[in-house]
């Protein structure tokens, strides 16, 4: 395999000569791609680092950290020699705990040596101090002492050897840059920053190719087999640091998995669980014969009952995003719930959950209306590193993290504030997105319902909101007027056609509620209000035909709410009067109940029951 060296390296070498000092951040705990005697391999920070000085005929580091101390590294007998006879040193089981003060004098010395080149790292830099911006005394004259020691220090060449003119360079590994004191790394020009970036794709590929030996069956499988595995391999691990690749590794020869199953692997790792729900026979059965199921709860809305149901094989198939060179990480399925208010749009979505999950309160759901405001998204999605509250993570990568295989539900997502709405670009493209803290939450597993009523009303040229599309317009009308001014919202209003783009064709238009729907939902609530007697006092209920009359054209005259203005307007003329009247009377032994007279004087309706 062909040497791949990471970039910070390149820099390091690169500076070396014109630096004195480096404060090397980012992915430090990561391991990287070095070329030892024995051949390439993955290692930690500190081996890479050593590799790459060896090469330029450094002799040893010196590595120290606020726990054990200073400690000599390679960890060999030759270099323990030279560096206790050139620092005098003191090890005791291989290290030497000291104050910051000696720590400054061993720098002092390591900086100006001429015998032999060495280096100085400073592990655990950002636990030197408790507040980098608020240090004590003893911490201010460290740091002055070293920034003068960056400021006076002049690149060496050894008496033995020789050689071009290089440092004797001391590395500050930090986790954030900010963790150094900030006129620290601003006030001296000899200090070069270093970040350490999440791998590549070329870099993850010469991973995997060193760690798919590893897995079962792949000494076996011919050529282009494992060039597929490889890639898919490292496919499936972007965004992910090289450690990531060798936990998914381990965890592969734990679970007897072999080079056919890479993708339960990388699954498994990020969402932690090894059972695929979506890859079960029982889920395709469920969904074969799901038409009527959902029909039964989400009434009148065929056309979107099918396109959701498209969407749905087509995740369950695994063919989200096949169109696309890779989309193995983008969410299971997007669907975009678009229509009137009442007419099911979140009944879809608990019915899907129910479907896939067996539970309707299985799905996570978010009111967006409550992330109007910009400083909201910490708390969706966790507030920014070193602000109060960090630590915690936000609701909604903490929910997907808790339960990866989930319906996720975006409830009037145009009421959300537009930075919030920016969010959503990373999780429909990549599948994920990383919190305050730093954990990434998976969105693969997920489908993400968003609802929205945009394109009932618009506003004119006047500014004035006026109705787009009407009760007993035809459905093909409502569907291209609503996707029209859905469009023209993420378009010009927001100025944020990606996110449109992202979405693609998975929008849902409603229809309103016609006449015939309006029965039926009508007639499905009294009957889950018959159930609800029947579950609370053991009593049937029964009403003539002309009383159902009577409340059907009272609680459907209008339609302009949907069936939720359809349960409301029965609530009040029917549930209302029916509990006070029970209320009343004694419903001790009794087994039915009959509605047999309705009237209304001052607005106030009342039942006449007949018990028996």
């Amino acid at each position: 395999m062909t040497e791949i060296k990471t970039r910070w390296l390149l820099d390091l070498e690169r500076l070396l000569p014109i630096r004195s000092q480096f404060a090397v951040s980012g992915s430090i705990r990561d391991n990287f791609i070095a070329a030892p005697a024995s051949g390439p391999a993955l290692v930690p920070l500190l081996r890479a680092l050593w590799e790459t000085l060896k090469q330029r005929d450094y002799r040893l580091c010196l590595v120290y950290d606020p726990a054990d101390g200073l400690r000599v590294y390679p960890d060999e007998p030759a270099q323990r020699e030279l560096a206790t006879r050139l620092f005098d040193l003191k090890l005791v089981n291989g290290s030497q705990v000291m104050s910051l003060e000696t720590l400054a004098g061993v720098m002092k010395k390591l900086v100006a040596e001429r015998e032999a080149r060495c280096a100085l790292v400073l592990d655990f830099a950002s636990r030197l101090t408790r507040q980098a911006e608020h240090l004590s005394e003893a911490e201010h004259r460290f740091f002055v002492a070293a920034e003068k020691l960056s400021l006076n220090a002049a690149p060496v060449v050894p008496r033995e050897g020789g050689g071009a003119p290089q440092y004797n360079p001391i590395l500050w590994l930090v986790n954030r840059a900010q963790d150094l004191p900030s006129w620290f790394t601003l006030d001296s020009e000899r200090v070069a920053s270093l970040i350490i970036g999440k791998p590549d794709f070329e870099m993850r590929q010469a991973a995997a190719s060193l760690l798919a030996p590893l897995f079962a069956g792949y000494a076996g499988a011919a050529e282009a087999v494992r060039s597929r595995f490889v890639k898919s391999f490292a496919e499936g691990c972007e965004g992910m640091p090289l450690t990531a690749l060798s936990d998914i590794t381990e965890l592969a020869d734990r679970q007897g998995l072999g080079i056919p199953d890479i993708d339960d692997a990388v699954r498994c790792y990020k969402v932690g669980a090894l059972d695929n729900p979506w890859r079960k026979d029982y889920l395709r059965e469920k969904i074969r014969d799901a038409h009527s199921f959902i029909d039964e709860r989400v009434k009148g809305q065929h056309p979107a009952v099918v396109k959701t149901l498209d969407i749905l094989k087509r995740s369950v198939m695994g063919l989200t995003g096949a169109q696309a060179r890779s989309g193995g990480s983008r969410p299971r399925g997007v669907l975009f719930f678009a229509g009137p208010t009442g007419v099911g749009k979140t009944e879809l979505a608990k019915t899907l959950t129910q479907l896939i999950f067996g539970d309707e309160r299985a799905y996570l759901r978010f009111d967006m209306s409550e992330f109007a405001e910009e400083h909201t998204s910490a708390r969706l999605l966790g507030a920014p590193p070193g602000y109060i509250g960090f630590d915690a993570g936000g609701e909604l990568t903490n929910a997907v993290r808790e339960k990866p295989f989930s319906v996720v539900l975006f409830d009037e997502i145009e009421k959300a504030h537009p930075r919030i709405l920016d969010k959503f670009l990373q999780i429909l493209e990549d599948g994920r997105l990383t919190d305050g803290r730093g954990d990434t939450a998976y969105f693969s597993e997920t489908i993400l319902v968003f609802t929205s009523n945009l394109g009932i009303y618009v506003e004119d040229a006047q500014g004035e909101r006026v109705q787009n599309v009407q009760p007993g317009d035809p459905y093909e009308k409502v569907e291209s007027k609503v996707r029209e001014a859905i469009g023209n919202y993420f378009k010009f209003k927001l100025s944020r056609p990606e996110l449109l783009n992202r979405i693609g064709d998975n929008i849902v238009v409603f229809n309103f509620i016609t006449a015939d729907v309006a029965q039926r939902i009508f007639d499905g609530m009294l009957r889950n209000i018959a159930r609800r007697l029947h579950e609370e006092f053991k009593i049937q209920l029964a009403m003539a035909p002309e009383i159902r009359t009577l409340l059907l054209d009272r609680c459907t005259a209008d339609l302009s709410n949907g069936g939720r203005g359809i349960g409301n307007r029965l609530e009040s003329v029917f549930i209302n009067p029916l509990s006070r009247a029970l209320f009343e009377v004694d419903l001790e032994g009794k087994q039915k109940v009959a509605v047999t007279g309705l009237a209304e004087v001052d607005k106030v309706v009342t039942l006449t029951l007949a018990l028996a």
